[in-house]
């Protein structure tokens, strides 16, 4: 543990990550020097002390780079994580994974998708990467616990290893932790900000041996996965869909410019579908938002869709407009 604190101490100081870690060492060699070297003081000392004292009681490993259980493909990326912290079962980090990313917003026939693909990685004993956002994200790490077993899906976090978000996931984050398992390089206790997630996305991609991209709009934090999946000369596969959803820009235009490969069903992994038991259907995150792209849709015409009466609807898109997710245009309603 001596030398997990040492390693804590240089990185939870102000301005030292991975890369300024490496050039300490080539300039002072031992952890135990450059600590030395930076004069710590005894209260910060003593909060790193703290955190890995909360990392213990919570069951909160730590796994250096240098550790056999550190993830082999995330090691291969410059300047990866020196140290991550792990909730769960610390097998899963040894198996191969494919990484699967896409739109909060994803459709019913989306997330679907999106979990069969997962199952079919589970059933051929790989481990499903996501970042445990609502939609694409959701349904993939659901569709791997859909088979039996421990060790199907790694949930990778934008903030501390135990600060569950978003909070709707909660019951999959316990799941996540009892049979696969959840890591974060941030400390233990942080809320996300804006530049973890992008962090995230990194390790999203870096872990899995290929990545595959669902719904996804243009300009997302998905299609930014995609990106460094693609800097680090990973397999992208990227599934197609309606050239007038804005959903599908991202994907689509990965594979317009050669960048992924159109990804259509489970056969394009594997030579024979695989039956899925107990195949269970995920839930949009939203039944109206499923329904709605960039055509608008009227209020009679969605509440057929969603089989409920008009008055039933209105009350939760006025919620929708005032969260900013849909807009009112001459003929009803579009995404935003």
């Amino acid at each position: 543990m001596k030398d997990i604190l040492n390693k804590l101490l240089i990185l939870r100081t102000s301005g030292i990550g991975p890369v300024k870690y490496k050039k300490l060492q080539a300039e002072f060699g031992a952890d135990e020097n450059i600590i030395e070297h930076l004069s710590l003081s005894n209260d910060f000392i003593d909060s790193v002390k703290r955190e890995m004292d909360q990392a213990y009681n919570l069951g909160i490993e730590y796994i250096s780079d240098d550790d056999s259980r550190y993830p082999a493909s995330l090691r291969n990326i410059k300047n990866h994580p020196i140290i991550i912290s792990a909730r769960g079962n610390i097998e899963t980090l040894s198996k191969k994974c494919v990484s699967i990313v896409g739109t909060r917003h994803s459709t019913a026939a989306g997330m679907n998708f999106i979990s069969e693909i997962a199952n079919a990685f589970v059933e051929h004993n790989f481990a499903v990467v996501s970042g445990m956002a609502m939609g694409t994200d959701t349904a993939a790490h659901r569709g791997a616990l859909l088979s039996n077993g421990n060790a199907q899906t790694i949930a990778v976090l934008a903030g501390g290893v135990d600060y569950i978000w978003p909070l709707e996931n909660e019951s999959l984050y316990y799941e996540i932790m009892e049979r696969g398992v959840i890591i974060s390089e941030m400390p233990v206790g942080m809320m996300p900000n804006a530049q973890n997630f992008v962090q995230r996305n990194r390790w999203v991609a870096g872990i899995g041996d290929s990545l595959i991209i669902g719904e996804a709009d243009e300009k997302s934090g998905s299609m930014t996965t995609a990106r460094f999946a693609i800097e680090y000369k990973k397999p992208v596969f990227a599934v197609p869909g309606h050239p007038s959803d804005a959903r599908s820009e991202g994907p689509n235009s990965l594979i317009k410019k050669g960048l992924a490969i159109m990804c259509t069903s489970v056969n394009d992994f594997f030579d024979n579908k695989i039956d899925i038991k107990n195949k269970k259907n995920v839930k949009p995150e939203n039944e109206i938002l499923d329904k709605m792209g960039i055509i608008p849709v009227s209020e009679s015409v969605l509440a057929n869709l969603v089989k409920k009466s008009v008055s039933e609807i209105k009350s939760e898109l006025v919620i929708l407009e005032l969260q900013g997710l849909i807009r009112k245009q001459d003929g009803g309603y579009v995404l935003n």
